[in-house]
């Protein structure tokens, strides 16, 4: 089997170093199972094993003569095997090569996402624990609604990368998939025991059926899990620079001793990492649209796919492991001000408070209209008049003959609020 990609470098994978060697490897090995099969002698088997290599400017030459990558490939291989290399690419076409090898390479690509999906859940899971009952304000609509806490906030995060986690283990299994079934898919001058054997060794599932090339839905569909993931780290990107707006500044982006916000204005710290990620999800949306466009081949292949895919995998993982890696850094190093948040809580004069208090009324005896109608006129009057919301529900008659200051003292407390948080985060795995 083919090892497991371990440099740090996405783009490594995407180089021609790494592309060629994934070829030959394909190669060899079904020199190897034909040897098997009885159709390359041992000694020329031997020879293909010791001498087969290429050189990256070698090939590129020969390409440049013959107009054909796989062709300038073999011929390359060939000046390093000699007469045993006709054995070599025996019964196969160009696209066993190219859909196996590429296969090969996204798969290495997702191991790394996968890696860097769980730095991130870590990331996130730290700053669940640590603000785990630290108050903040949560909105809808953008607009103040009911206190949660930074923790849950974070617990979400964590919950939602678990399903982008998944989202790529099933992308996996989707796209590690390869074939050498010959010019149109019927094995006619390759035995299925080569195309078993191959992908075994490399990891991979044999297609069940193929023309001359895999199916592009399955690669379509890996770039709509690349895409998905980007949308989540486009989610909380977004949401880490809604909360550094300097009206709320409840979070902010590390900001180093010698980094420089604006070159007009020295004062600035801006979300500048936030903003990136956001832009480059954008390109992987627009890179999973021309994957769609890939599915609908002619008949049993044509080439439009090629030269799209050349682009959009390297590019999509490489921004993708760009992003992630961005994200994890963010979360981690992210600065929380609970102080900022506690301000905030207590900005609207009580108001977060009025759905305990509607419910209140009601099991005091108040219908839901009556008890709706008081609350949202004492809460307007707040709102205009920069009133406590407590104040003008304590001098109403019609309330305070049914309520006491310590059910108001109940209601009015934010930590009725936080009573589930413990059940949420065994829920999300924390």
């Amino acid at each position: 089997m083919i090892p497991r990609y371990t440099g740090r470098a996405m783009g490594a994978i995407w180089t021609d170093e790494n592309k060629y060697r994934t070829w030959l490897s394909v190669e060899v090995l079904a020199c190897e199972a034909m040897h098997k099969l009885g159709q390359v002698p041992a000694a020329d088997l031997a020879r293909i094993r010791t001498r087969a290599d290429f050189n990256v400017k070698r090939i590129d030459k020969i390409e440049a003569r013959v107009n054909h990558d796989v062709i300038a490939f073999l011929t390359n291989v060939a000046e390093y095997v000699g007469p045993s290399a006709r054995f070599i690419h025996r019964g196969l076409t160009s696209s066993d090569v190219l859909d196996t090898g590429l296969a090969v390479q996204m798969v290495q690509a997702v191991d790394m996402l996968i890696d860097d999906v769980k730095a991130v859940r870590r990331a996130a899971a730290m700053q669940a624990r640590r603000h785990k009952f630290t108050p903040m304000i949560g909105r809808t609509h953008g607009v103040h609604a009911e206190p949660i806490t930074f923790g849950l906030k974070m617990a979400l995060c964590y919950d939602e990368f678990g399903r982008a986690l998944s989202r790529l283990l099933q992308a996996r299994k989707i796209i590690g998939v390869g074939q050498l079934s010959g010019a149109v898919g019927t094995h006619a001058h390759l035995e299925p025991f080569v195309e078993q054997y191959v992908c075994r060794k490399l990891g991979l599932k044999p297609a069940a059926i193929s023309t001359q090339v895999l199916q592009r839905d399955r690669h379509a569909e890996y770039m709509n899990a690349l895409a998905l993931v980007g949308a989540s780290v486009e989610r909380w990107a977004q949401e880490f620079r809604h909360l550094q707006r300097t009206e709320v500044r409840e979070v902010e982006e590390f900001f180093g001793k010698e980094q420089k916000g604006s070159s007009a204005m020295p004062h600035k710290k801006n979300p500048i990492t936030g903003e990136k990620l956001c832009g480059l999800a954008r390109v992987l949306r627009g890179n999973m649209l021309a994957a769609m466009e890939n599915v609908a081949l002619w008949h049993e292949r044509d080439i439009s796919h090629s030269s799209v895919e050349r682009i959009i995998v390297p590019d999509s993982t490489i921004a993708l492991d760009h992003m992630l890696t961005n994200l994890e850094k963010l979360i981690r190093h992210l600065r929380v001000y609970p102080k900022r948040m506690k301000a905030n809580l207590e900005l609207t004069y009580g108001l977060i408070h009025s759905q305990q208090v509607l419910l209140m009324l009601t099991d005091k005896g108040f219908s839901r209209e009556d008890a709706y109608r008081l609350v949202q006129r004492h809460a307007m009057r707040a709102w205009d008049e920069d009133r406590d919301l407590r104040g003008l529900i304590e001098a109403d008659p019609e309330i305070m003959r049914k309520v006491t200051a310590r059910d108001l003292d109940r209601v009015f407390d934010v930590k009725m609020h936080f009573k589930d948080v413990n059940r949420t985060f065994r829920a999300v795995g924390l």
